[in-house]
This record gives structure tokens, sequence and C-alpha cells, in this order.
């Protein structure tokens, strides 16, 4: 009961340049109880970000003024908002969009057409997810020219400070909690995405390639068929 309450007060910016999509998706979550407010473009959405700290951030890709693309990356700069969990509605098979998004700093992302019900549903799994984290041993992690620091959402690799977008930060997280050991890809998608919220087969692949390319194919060994393990 606690937890629907939770949910109930949530704060959902819904941004998108289509009226009838406004419409739509507002009702069916105000209907949830959440607490909706809309913009219509990227500049706007910034705008009333930082006025109503959202726990939630629905983002269309392809708007007016701003896209949402360049809308998350302003967003992912603003230290207020940092906790906020920040989605994308892209169009089937979008494959640019969806990688466009997750380098810019999405959570993660909602494939249109979606029916309400199952929107309402991921919305309500990305909120539960919201202030969770990778489980970690500790807060600092240090593994060779690795250093990950949980605290402040960031890593050291050979002595250079990086930024990783949220959710390559979770995965790397949790590989790096048991070096060598293979993370089945139900259990990746359970603790980074959680079990409830719908994503695409390529999520997890998608990541782990962005995370080679900052750190190096030698980090991440792919199990086929199982999941993957970090090696270092």
């Amino acid at each position: 009961m606690q937890e629907e309450m939770k949910d109930a007060k949530a704060k959902i910016l819904l941004v998108d340049d289509e009226p009838d999509i406004l419409e739509i998706v507002s009702y069916n979550l105000k209907n949830e109880g959440y607490q909706v407010y809309t913009a219509e473009n990227g500049e706007e959405a910034i705008k009333k970000a930082k006025k109503k700290k959202p726990d939630l951030i629905i983002l269309d890709v392809m708007m007016p003024v701003m896209d949402g693309i360049e809308a998350c990356e302003k967003i992912r700069k603003i230290s207020d908002l940092e906790h906020t969990v920040i989605t994308f509605l892209t169009a089937r098979g979008e494959d640019y969009s969806m990688i466009a998004g997750f380098d810019a700093g999405a959570d993660d992302y909602i494939t249109k057409p979606v029916k309400p019900r199952v929107l309402v549903s991921k919305v309500k799994a990305l909120l539960r997810r919201k202030d969770n984290t990778a489980p970690a041993t500790s807060n600092i992690t240090k593994l060779g020219d690795l250093v990950i620091d949980r605290d402040q959402y960031k890593i050291i690799y050979k002595k250079e400070e990086m930024i990783l977008p949220r959710k390559e930060f979770e995965l790397l997280s949790l590989l790096t909690t048991k070096p060598g050991k293979v993370f089945k890809r139900e259990e990746i998608l359970d603790v980074v995405w959680g079990n409830e919220v719908i994503v695409g087969g390529r999520t997890i692949d998608v990541h782990i390639r962005k995370l080679r390319e900052k750190l190096g194919d030698d980090s991440f060994k792919t199990v086929k068929g199982v999941g993957y393990k970090y090696v270092k």
C-alpha cells in the first residue's frame, strides 16, 4: 500500500509534439494518480524539468525547436535532475534513435505504438527502480586501471575520469562486483532494468558495445546463449 502511494505521487514530464499523444498518454497516467506535466519540444522540456523536478521524463525523439536527444544531453548535465529517470519514445525499427538515446544518457526506451496498459506498467516499473542501484560490496571498487565510484556515479579509467550514462554505469557496476562470473542475461535485466520492465532483446548488447568502446574489448567477454562477464 505504501509503495502504491509513493508511485501515485510521482511526477512525470511527458514531452511530445503530437497533441493526440500528449492527451492520450496524459489521460492514462493521470488516471493512475500521477502528477503529469507536458511539453511540446525539448527546449520547453528543459525549462519545465528545472521547475518541476520530475521523477520520470518520457521524451519523444523527433521534435521541433530541440529534439529529444539534445534535450536529454542537457538535462543530464543538471545536477538537480541527476536521479531523474529518462525514457525515450521511439518508433519500431529506429535502432539509430535507440543507440543515440542511450548515448545521450537515457535509462530506457519505449517503442511506439504502445498500448496504454503496457505504458502504465512500464512507468510503474521504471519508478520502482528509480532509486535502486546495482548491488555492490563497497562504494568504491578498484580493478587494475579501473576505479568505480558508486557514490558519485563516475569511473576513472587509466587516470581519466569518465561520466557514463546511468544504465551503462549500473551494468558495469554489476559485472564488476564479481569479476570472472558469468551474469546471465535474465539476471542483468532484473538488476539493471527490473524484471518487470519491458525492454528490447538488444538493450544489453547495445550497452555492452558502448562499454567496450570506452574500456576495451578485452574487458568484457560474451558467453553465447548465456550472458556476459567482466574479465581483467
